[in-house]
This record gives structure tokens, C-alpha cells and sequence, in this order.
């Protein structure tokens, strides 16, 4: 029998939903990084992060590299905003009860992305 992945441990894309929708809460209000959400179009954002998190717990979404590079290109993401976009999701998984060991496999797969994002 295959092994489940997170995705579909967790509930799949509702409780991916779930965490975007309380990631965005976090980070609208955030000093650091809350600016690159200014003038955005917060359902569109909000649809392409639940898909790219649902791809990092092993869901049916995927991103290829050449797209998170441009979808990225026009923000100046320095490697401080990204670690805190990375302090934020790891928190926010926390809070929405998922494991510890599980998080840590999440962020790391989030923070090999630091290339496409970070300029």
C-alpha cells in the first residue's frame, strides 16, 4: 500500500486553504514583509499560495521553477523577507496542529525554492 502523503494526511485542499487563509492574516499585518501584499489582488494570491503549499505537502498542484522565478521577479525578496516568510509558514503549520517532523519537511522543501524568490 503507497504512503500517504501530507497532503492527504491533513486534510487535503480545505485545510490547505485553511493555512493559507491564516498565513495571509499573519503576513498582511506583518512589518517586515506585509508591504509585498499592498495593491494585490488577494484571492488571485491566495489561490496560487494554496496550490503551491498543496504541491509542498505532495498534492496534485505543481509550480515549476521558471514560474515561481517569474512570478517573483518584480519583488526585491531579500534573504531576510524570505527568512521570515519561512518563520511565518513554519508557525502557521504549527498552529494548525501538524507535527512538528512534518513542518520541518515542509519548510525544507519551501526553502529550496530561496534561489527562485530571493534577488
Amino acid at each position: 500500500m503507497a504512503e500517504r502523503t501530507l497532503y492527504e494526511k491533513y486534510g487535503g485542499f480545505s485545510k490547505v486553504s485553511k493555512i493559507v487563509l491564516s498565513f495571509y492574516d499573519t503576513l498582511l499585518d506583518n512589518d517586515e514583509i506585509g508591504h509585498f501584499f499592498d495593491d494585490v489582488d488577494m484571492s488571485r494570491i491566495v489561490d496560487h499560495q494554496t496550490k503551491f503549499i498543496a504541491s509542498l505537502l505532495g498534492g496534485p498542484a505543481a509550480y515549476t521553477d521558471k514560474q515561481l522565478r517569474q512570478l517573483h521577479s518584480h519583488l526585491d525578496v531579500n534573504d531576510a523577507h524570505f527568512d521570515e516568510l519561512e518563520a511565518v509558514l513554519r508557525g502557521t503549520l504549527l498552529e494548525h496542529s501538524m507535527a512538528p517532523e512534518d513542518v520541518e519537511i515542509v519548510v525544507t522543501e519551501f526553502g529550496k525554492r530561496r534561489p527562485l524568490i530571493v534577488r
